[in-house]
């Protein structure tokens, strides 16, 4: 396959967009971080092997290439259909035999649970088949196929959550949730206590919260962003000059290859002597994202 998204947000040459990153429209922003639809059309049989680290709950089209992922008992394949793919307490190994096309919206933090009235814990570390958007109804697949853009995905995806909110009507997400995505973001070395004392809540109302909208507890929240930091910076898609303040947060070396090796499964050497296609993606727009939420992009 050609060097896949490698920069993935642009044009190949003059040819069709590859793939489209950006911020949602201003009316679904309370609920939506980002929309993210990517296209790689491969050679037919070729595979490509990578995997997910997920700090967001995404509802994502995936169609012609068959999606593979791997649980602890056993193996699911996905096609042509639309998932919901929750967040991760560690690294999620994914394979994608043919085309890499999918159309995608990260959720803020809390979204999940505000539109569903069910638990981002529910769907930790899986993918599910749920059509929250009605994304299978005969619209939007017009829109949602290998003939048209990523940028006309977007805005189909865009037009589904629009309708959704029009007809739910579901509250913005708990703005605890979403200071606690700010401070991940900001400082992931914090002190939980001090976060929550600076929210006027207890310490286990916020682990309640955090549990219920990342669907891992507050501390794992801030170990994975500590992990997906460095794996950003080992990808290169991450602002090389932040490379000491990163460390910084390790008390040693044994101490990052400790945690990164929890997380990732293999130690920092390892992950950066791998290509990482698809976990490049997630953690470019993470990358963006959070410079965007800290006023830095």
């Amino acid at each position: 396959m050609r060097e896949i998204l490698a920069p993935i947000w642009s044009a190949d040459g003059d040819g069709p967009q590859l793939a489209e990153n950006r911020a949602p429209a201003e009316d679904i922003s309370p609920w939506v971080a980002t929309m993210v639809s990517i296209r790689a059309p491969a050679d037919p049989g070729e595979m490509v092997s990578d995997g997910l680290c997920n700090d967001l709950t995404y509802v994502r089209f995936v169609f012609n290439g068959l999606w593979t992922a791997e649980y602890p008992e056993g193996k699911e394949t996905y096609q042509n259909e639309a998932l919901v793919f929750g967040q991760h307490s560690k690294f999620m190994p994914l394979t994608c035999e043919g085309d890499i096309m999918s159309a995608g919206i990260g959720l803020r933090a809390g979204a999940w649970h505000e539109m569903t009235k069910r638990s981002s814990a529910e769907i930790t570390d899986r993918i599910v088949r749920d059509d929250l958007f009605g994304l299978m109804d005969e619209e939007f697949r017009s829109e949602l196929n290998a003939d048209t853009t990523p940028v006309r995905w977007n805005l189909a995806l865009e037009e589904a959550v629009r309708r959704f909110v029009a007809r739910v009507q579901p509250d913005p997400p708990d703005p605890i949730s979403t200071a606690f995505q700010r401070a991940s973001f900001e400082d992931p070395m914090q002190s939980l206590h001090d976060f929550a004392e600076s929210q006027n809540i207890s310490l286990r109302k916020l682990e309640r919260v955090v549990k219920r909208d990342f669907g891992v507890t507050p501390r794992a929240v801030m170990r994975r962003a500590r992990a997906m930091d460095v794996a950003a910076l080992l990808c290169g898609v991450s602002d090389q000059h932040e490379e000491d303040e990163l460390m910084l947060r390790y008390f040693d070396q044994s101490h990052l290859i400790r945690d990164f090796t929890a997380y990732f499964g293999v130690t920092p050497r390892r992950f950066r002597d791998r290509p990482r296609p698809l976990l490049k993606v997630t953690l470019e727009q993470r990358q963006a994202r959070r410079m965007q939420e800290l006023g830095e992009g």
